[in-house]
């Protein structure tokens, strides 16, 4: 049987076993199980692979989306430019395992924000400076959108919290949260910015997806902004590590 996992620390409710599991039984795919791999160092993973060769790919969470690449043995473009990895692919030549990084956020991130861009959408705010943000930040470029990321230290990112007044809010419509913040069970959290700026000419993107619609959203709701979760980016993702995983074996 083929194994795939996903390692992070700690791993708590996982949307990647549930959506894995629930594809190998919905499609009838045999001989193949994804589980959850809570490892509290990075350098575990080595002997994660090694020790059962029918690991074939990895899923990579927080903290070790950046850590993880000193351990590979090769990573994509994107992967690259990012700075983070949340894929990984193993494959063994002679029995020598070859480990290839891949970033499929940024792939999630931009089939499902495409669709919502209209021409007023002109400069963005990344509100948070993590992993997520960088693939974030990628995938703007890419798109010929100017951004700043807002952090709560300067050294972080382009303006701190502090900085952010109605106009800079108005004059962002697009605003996408890469923080934690708002997520379950810290439901009543939002990130502090002054939503009397947001308007009917705003998108605000939300990384998070449980609870479905966060308190950040809720506040682009009430202006009429329009607003996205970060579930069908989850979906994307997950698909097109898939596609990675049984290309290269």
């Amino acid at each position: 049987m083929k194994k795939l996992g996903l390692l992070g620390y700690p791993l708590g409710h996982s949307f990647s076993k549930k959506y894995y599991l629930d594809k190998f039984l919905n499609e009838n795919i045999k001989d193949i199980d994804y589980d959850l791999y809570p490892i509290p160092s990075i350098e575990e993973l080595t002997s994660l692979y090694t020790e059962d060769e029918r690991f074939y790919g990895f899923n990579v969470t927080i903290p070790y989306k950046q850590e993880v690449i000193k351990l590979l043995n090769d990573i994509s473009e994107e992967a690259k430019e990012i700075g983070a990895v949340n894929c990984i692919t193993i494959k063994r030549k002679a029995g020598i395992p070859f480990l290839k990084g891949y970033n499929t956020d940024a792939y999630g991130f931009e089939v499902s924000l495409k669709p919502l861009l209209k021409k007023q959408h002109k400069q963005a705010l990344i509100l948070g400076n993590g992993g997520a943000a960088k693939a974030v930040s990628y995938t703007l470029k890419k798109l010929g959108i100017p951004f700043k990321i807002i952090s709560r230290s300067k050294q972080n990112g382009d303006l701190t919290y502090a900085d952010l007044n109605k106009e800079v809010i108005t004059n962002h419509q697009v605003i996408i949260n890469c923080s934690p913040v708002g997520t379950f069970p810290n439901v009543d959290e939002s990130p502090t910015i002054p939503y009397e700026g947001i308007g009917e000419q705003h998108l605000l993107y939300d990384l998070i997806y449980n609870p479905e619609e966060t308190a950040f959203l809720k506040e682009g709701r009430k202006r009429n902004a329009v607003i996205k979760n970060g579930y069908e980016m989850l979906v994307k993702q997950a698909d097109k590590n898939w596609d990675i995983w049984n290309e290269t074996v």
